[in-house]
């Protein structure tokens, strides 16, 4: 007992250190990242046909599809679902600093499990976020001001 004793100061602090609390973030437990500060460059622009839908499918709506309910949502909240461009520009802020990466951040908290995106495709997600959600003259999420914008 007493060699028990002796290591219990090292094996304390990394027992707590893996704790979470849920307060810290929000559903499946992420915590809030930063604005990536992406912008849409129209020249090089992601529209939802040619990136968006095939990002969101392998991605997202594993949990956030509105045809899921109960255990197979795992989590994600009723209501938040990226079925359609349409809610996704209705989060896209949300998605912005959850899962996309530009400039300002590159935020890995989505999705919490499965496969996972590279980081030029988060970046390309917070692009095509930024040409989606504010269109032309806009920027996602505190950026500069855009050439136009991608919208399918």
């Amino acid at each position: 007992m007493p060699h028990i004793a002796r290591y219990a100061w090292f094996f304390f602090p990394l027992a707590t250190a893996c704790s979470h609390s849920d307060e810290e973030g929000d559903h499946h437990g992420a915590v809030k990242g930063k604005p990536t500060a992406s912008v849409c460059r129209s020249s090089s622009a992601p529209t939802y046909a040619s990136f968006g839908r095939a990002y969101m499918t392998t991605y997202c709506t594993t949990c956030h599809s509105s045809q899921l309910t109960g255990a197979a949502r795992k989590d994600a909240p009723a209501g938040t679902n990226f079925d359609d461009v349409e809610s996704v520009v209705a989060m896209a802020e949300h998605i912005d600093e959850h899962a996309a990466a530009g400039p300002a951040a590159v935020n890995t908290q989505m999705p919490p499990s499965g496969p996972q995106p590279s980081e030029a495709e988060r970046r390309q997600l917070g692009q095509w976020l930024a040409c989606e959600a504010l269109g032309a003259g806009g920027v996602h999420a505190g950026g500069g001001a855009s050439t136009g914008g991608a919208h399918d």
